[in-house]
Formats: C-alpha cells, structure tokens, sequence
C-alpha cells in the first residue's frame, strides 16, 4: 500500500461578479464554459483537472460559471482517474485515526488502489488547497473524516466527477450528502444506563465541541437515561472540551473538586477517558472504588490501561470501510441503498465501572 501526507497551506480567489443571468443552455459542455468565460477549451480542462498554471481572475470566473451551470463532467468507470482515494483527516495524531485509516485501506488493497493521506492541519474543513491537490491527483474518490465541506468545495468535486463521502461528521451532512456515522445517540443512552443500573445517581459527562454532531448526540443519550431513571439532569455535571486527553483531565479536575462530585463520569471519548485517570491519580481518586468510567471508542489501548475501561464501541473501521464502499460505489455510476448510514455501537463493560460505596 502506498501513503502519501500532504499539509494543506491557503489560497484563494476573489468571486467573479456579473455571471448570474449566464445565457448558457443544455447540455453543459466544456466548450460552452470556455466561450462564456472569454477563454480556451484548455484553460477550462486546466480548471477542472486542478492545474495551477491558470491565473486567478480566471480561475474564478470558470469555478462560478461551473457552479452557477451545474456542469458536471461524466466519466465511465476508471476514466480519467488515478488509482487513489483520497483520505483527509482534521489532525492525525491519534489511535482513532489509525482504526479509520485501517478500514480503508483494506477495501482499497482489494479493489487495487492506493491511499493518499492528508492533514487540513486543524481544520474541520479542508482548506481550498487540499481541493485543489484532489483535482490535480484526480482522484477516485475522496474520504473525509471529522470534516465538513463548504459548498464550493462539495461543487467543485462534483463538477469533476469525483465522489466523497463524509466519516463521522460533525454537523448534519443533510440528505444529499453520503456520510457514515454511528448510533451516537444510542451508545449515549448505553452508557448511562449501565452507569444507572449499577447504582449510581450523581453521573456527570464530558463532551467534545458544542458545535460537534456526535458530541450533542451522546450528551442527548445521557440526558435521554437520566430522564428515563427520574433523575434531573444538573447543568454543573455536563462539560465541554475536545475529545483529546488534556480535555479529559482538565474537566476531570473541576468534576472530582466539585463540593459534591460525581460518583460516576461518562467520557465522550477514550482518550478523555485516559486524562480523567490521571486527574483521578492527581486526587487520589481509585477507580472504580471511588468513581466509575465509562469511556467511547474502543480504542486498543482501552483494554490495557488499569484498570481496563468499560467503554462504548465505536466500530471506527468499519465506518471506514462502509464509507470507502460507498464512495466507490458513487465513482462507478452506483447508487447506495442509503446516502446516510449509522452503525451500531456496542457496550464493552470492563473493571472500570462498578457500584457506588455510598449509593
């Protein structure tokens, strides 16, 4: 299998006023383009394949003609297409990642493609650049994960042909953009519910961004089984950070120093998981004597921690597998049973959850 990591910088053009009343008419060719643009068939092609040796007014001008059209280019299986899929990820240092770049690697070592990694460096939509990178590679279809398009940028790939499929996103994709998830909602209410049927009343979350989909989805689910269970939900018990360790550790903190701190702690991720255990070693906290953990993902490293975390699984690979299959499925003129797919998620009870001492 062949890698390749690219880092997205920025660029971009300033918008081409005056073509909305464009005179073209069906069908949308390239040619068509070209003449209402005021420049060449080859310039159009250099546009639309990503070439960088156009200048940037004109570039421009094409991009919103192709935009305001629709035009879209029609490709037979493999045509015009390199052997790669595209991934992107937000930030790759992380074991998450890893589970999703193993899911699509396998099905893309089936069907005899290589992978390109790339990093957006941060950003939950990749940068103009990256797109740009996608178009030049012409890629068989592109994989983005923990990210959103801008509507340009869904444009600008559909124009050329080159499907994508969103992993896990993190706000509603809408019902015509393909994307695979998990129950979050679900492995949310899971969690709790354990929590609850051991015997705990005071139990607390940690989510990731407001913002994020996934994230509201699990606090719902949270809420969901304290309702269910008549126990009020209490604002001070519900945190927000990022998925990362030092967020874990750091709400882990201000939960366990709370005058009446929680006997029991749902973590939105493992890796939160893992800073709220040294928080709990910082305060001399024992799990699961003095506080249950229950964590989300089920990351390798939960079952060797200690103790071993009772966690909700999040089939990471094979979301990424479900998504590639989609996004091949797209690149050969298929049509997917559902644009939209949530997978199920399961719970793995380990030593880390077990009654309060004082329920």
């Amino acid at each position: 299998m062949r890698f390749g990591h690219v880092r997205s910088g920025l660029v971009s053009a300033e918008p081409t006023p005056g073509l909305s009343d464009g005179t073209l008419s069906e069908p949308v060719t390239i040619s068509k383009i070209a003449e209402a643009a005021g420049v060449s068939v080859p310039t159009v092609s250099k546009v639309l394949n990503g070439r960088a040796d156009v200048a940037s007014g004109t570039r421009a001008r094409v991009e919103e003609l192709i935009h305001h059209h629709g035009y879209r280019r029609r490709r037979g299986p493999g045509s015009g297409r390199s052997a790669m899929i595209d991934l992107v990820f937000h930030e790759l240092d992380s074991a998450w990642a890893i589970e999703v770049i193993r899911g699509v690697e396998k099905v893309a070592r089936a069907e005899g493609l290589s992978v390109v990694l790339t990093e957006s460096g941060g950003a939950q939509t990749p940068r103009d650049d990256w797109v740009d990178a996608v178009l030049a590679r012409q890629a068989t279809a592109a994989i983005l994960v923990l990210s959103d398009l801008a509507p340009e940028q869904r444009t600008r790939l559909s124009a050329r042909g080159i499907p994508f499929v969103v992993v896990d996103p993190t706000g509603d994709p809408g019902p015509d953009m393909p994307s695979v998830g998990s129950a979050n909602w679900n492995g949310g209410l899971v969690a709790t519910r354990h929590l609850i049927e051991l015997g705990h009343r005071r139990i607390a979350v940690m989510g990731g961004p407001r913002h994020v989909l996934c994230s509201k989805a699990r606090i719902d689910g949270y809420s969901s089984a304290l309702d269910a269970a008549g126990i009020a939900v209490s604002p001070e018990l519900i945190r927000h950070g990022n998925f990362h360790v030092e967020s874990g550790r750091d709400n882990g903190r201000e939960l366990l120093t709370l005058d009446s701190p929680p006997t029991a702690i749902f973590a939105g991720s493992d890796l939160q998981a893992m800073g709220l255990y040294e928080a709990a070693r910082e305060l001399g906290v024992r799990i699961p004597e003095d506080l249950s953990v229950v964590g989300y993902d089920d990351l390798p490293v939960a079952r060797w921690v200690g103790p071993p975390l009772t966690t909700v699984r999040q089939p990471l690979t094979e979301m990424a597998e479900e998504a590639t299959r989609m996004a091949l499925t797209l690149a050969r003129g298929g049509k997917p049973a559902n644009l939209r797919l949530d997978l199920a998620t399961d719970l793995i009870v380990r030593g880390s959850t077990a009654r309060p001492n004082n329920p």
